[in-house]
This record gives structure tokens, sequence and C-alpha cells, in this order.
């Protein structure tokens, strides 16, 4: 199985857990981190994120995932709150936060870059543009493995 192929698997299994915990599924992740490969989900609702939402979720998905769930090697299991700098998947997500300041990693370089960081300025079907450093910069959305807010701190982002 592919990266891809692990982190929509994991989403189907996960999204019917998540809504009817009443929680929203933001964001998968499957990588490979210094302590070993880590499954990551990001899970929100209407007035934030308690603990025992996670702890909740990271039960019953770990046994859902026990039974359905075939990977090499073993990985460790974390659910969290989006905190204040969410990832970003999905194109209406996206969409919600043009003018804000976001980071991009990209699987292959971008304007010599891997890592991007610049203002959101639209969404089409396949790209989004950013404005870094006064340049306008178009990211397929083919070519990124990873995206957030960036929390703005007061900047500009006009």
């Amino acid at each position: 199985m592919t990266q891809i192929d692990i982190i929509e698997t994991v989403k189907e299994l996960a999204r019917p857990l998540c809504d009817e915990g009443g929680v929203k599924l933001l964001h998968v992740e499957f990588q490979r981190e210094p302590g070993g490969k880590t499954l990551r989900l990001y899970i929100d609702k209407a007035g934030g994120v308690k603990l025992d939402d996670c702890v909740n979720i990271s039960r019953q998905l770990s046994d859902i995932l026990d039974v359905n769930f075939e990977t090499k090697g073993s990985y460790r299991l974390e659910v969290s709150s989006p905190g204040t700098e969410p990832p970003l998947q999905e194109k209406e997500e996206f969409k919600m936060h043009i003018g804000r300041t976001i980071k991009i990693r990209v699987s292959q370089p971008i304007c010599g870059q891997k890592n991007i960081k610049g203002i959101l300025k639209d969404v089409s079907e396949h790209t989004i543009t950013l404005v870094k450093d006064g340049k306008t910069v178009a990211v397929p959305f083919s070519e990124m493995v990873r995206a957030r807010l960036v929390e703005n701190s007061g900047e500009n982002t006009c």
C-alpha cells in the first residue's frame, strides 16, 4: 500500500466513527518520524475538541484499525485537535482561508523550494495560488505533501 492508499483507507474507516462521535475529521497523515511511523488524525467540532473527544476516537479507531487495516510494520496512532495552525487538505478548506498565510510542503521543488509560505490568493480545480515575496506561485494539489494555516499573530494578510 502506498502512503496515499493508507491515508484514504483510514479516512474511509474514521469518517463514520467521527460523525457518530460528533466531531469532524479534518486531516489524516501517515509519515515516518524520529520515533517511527505515525498515523495522525486531526479532528474538530463546534466549541473545540476536548481531551475526551480525542481519547474516545483514538480507542474506538484503534480497534477498527486492528481488524480492518494492514500495514507493514508498527505505527503510533495519534488523534489531535487542529491547534492554532490547522492542516488544510480539501479544496473547500483552502477556499475558506483565502487571504490568510499558509505554509505548504511539496513533493517536487517549485521555484527551487519544497517548503513554501505565502498568502493564499486563489483556489482552482487543480491548483492553489500563493503570493510569496510579491511573486505569484501556483502549486498543484497533486504536488502537495502537507499544507497548514499559519497563525498570523497580527501580520497583515491583505
